[in-house]
């Protein structure tokens, strides 16, 4: 069993967002336990305080060292695979590649930060990944957390019913995801692409292989040319 550990100030966000959908059922399946280390909980500070302010000056309010040192080893039998993960705007920006990576560690820790920031001791000393999910700010690193944990744990054998259909989402490859129908073949006069009714498997793929090819090219021509490259094509 996986287990993947948040700290933070507030795990009643944390809690909501993992016992819902794909990420409770895995927590069902017993294939991942979630634990959660509420942060004022660790304070030694008489008022249990967790933030103070910044040496040198400056706005805003950072988190303190100390609470979330003690967070971090107040957690048992962590494995050696484990990953310690800080989402920071200022991290590595989460892509598929850097999820399949997460997603084979055998204990994942998320330090969840707040106001200006953490003391960077944390950050020297604990983190392993600094994880980004995109050029924008939050409040907090709580949903942040959420995002990269999901994109994790639905990739861990077992939790979702067919890992094949995960293999062909947007990103697991070079190109982006084909369009998608379901009945009825007929909605208000749009019609499905006739070639995915004929149950010729052959065309099928051409079509969806197509399909993702141009869509691909369209939106995203970074990934286009990566995919050219990759397959030595030439346009």
């Amino acid at each position: 069993m996986k287990n993947i550990s948040f700290i933070s100030p507030f795990c009643d966000l944390l809690k909501a967002l993992t016992s819902t959908s794909i990420l409770d059922r895995a927590k069902k399946k017993e294939i991942v336990n979630y634990n959660f280390l509420d942060l004022f909980s660790f304070s030694e500070d008489i008022h249990r305080r967790i933030d103070d302010y910044p040496f040198g000056g400056g706005d805003g309010m950072i988190l303190q060292a100390q609470p979330i040192f003690s967070a971090f080893e107040s957690i048992t039998k962590i494995s050696d695979k484990r990953r310690v993960v800080f989402p920071t705007p200022d991290g590595k920006k989460l892509d598929m590649k850097l999820s399949l990576d997460l997603s084979e560690a055998e204990d994942i820790i998320f330090i969840c930060g707040h106001y200006k920031g953490v003391d960077q001791r944390v950050r020297d000393e604990l983190v392993t990944d600094e994880v980004s999910i995109g050029d924008y700010i939050l409040t907090g690193g709580e949903l942040p957390a959420c995002v990269i944990t999901d994109t994790i744990v639905r990739l861990i054998p077992g939790v979702i019913n067919n890992i094949n259909s995960a293999k062909t989402d947007s990103f697991y490859g070079d190109l982006l995801d084909h369009a998608h129908y379901t009945r009825p073949d007929v909605f208000r006069d749009l019609k499905v692409p006739d070639v995915l009714l004929s149950g010729n498997h052959k065309e099928i793929d051409k079509w969806k292989l197509k399909n993702r090819i141009e869509k691909t090219k369209i939106r995203r021509l970074d990934l286009y040319k990566k995919y050219l490259k990759n397959n030595n094509k030439v346009e």
